[in-house]
């Protein structure tokens, strides 16, 4: 099942991932005096990405930060605790699923990468969750995974690298609705009723 909407005939996800191509061929490109010296975020920070299709499709689950709809909206009004309980659960969702695709065997390659391509990454979470925000921003630059510390496990090598993200990405989303039904939606029903 392929979870997207179309805009004017253009899917959503071929829109963000040419927009994240062109940021990270431009990031890649800029001087090193140009670009911000850490990437890693500081404080608590929204996992945004900037296009949110809770607010603009009514998504229950945000299919780019996949944060719940209710926690879009309530975000600034969160503390920094209820911020970090948000970003552990996606966490766990993000790992659970590239630690069954992909290896990391360099961390510092890893940073590297996202050094290279600008990409932010929360140094508090896994780095299975800095691979994830490098391939969902670049893959389209990336010819080489193990020159950024990752590797793909045989049984997906088969499959060119913007397949398995798309793959990747499917999987997070699917596994982060069925949380959300699970957890959240049934208690509203049972809340109304």
């Amino acid at each position: 099942m392929r979870v997207c909407r179309t805009i004017g005939g253009c899917l959503l996800p071929q829109i963000i991932g040419k927009v994240a191509s062109i940021s990270c061929a431009l990031a890649a490109i800029l001087p090193a005096t140009q670009r911000s010296p850490a990437n890693s975020m500081s404080g608590v920070k929204t996992p945004c990405i900037g296009i949110c299709s809770t607010t603009s499709f009514g998504d229950a689950v945000c299919r780019g930060c996949k944060r719940y709809a209710f926690e879009v909206i309530g975000w600034n009004s969160y503390d920094a605790v209820a911020k970090q309980a948000v970003l552990h659960r996606i966490e766990k969702l993000i790992c659970q699923i590239l630690e069954n695709k992909l290896r990391i065997f360099s961390v510092p390659n890893l940073q590297a990468g996202l050094e290279q391509f600008a990409v932010q990454y929360d140094p508090t979470l896994s780095p299975y969750c800095w691979l994830h925000n490098l391939l969902k921003k670049c893959h389209r630059d990336i010819t080489n995974l193990a020159e950024y510390g990752a590797y793909v496990l045989p049984e997906y090598q088969q499959l060119p690298l913007a397949q398995l993200c798309e793959l990747l990405d499917t999987e997070i989303l699917l596994l982060t609705q069925a949380h959300h039904e699970r957890y959240y939606a049934a208690g509203l029903e049972r809340d109304a009723g």
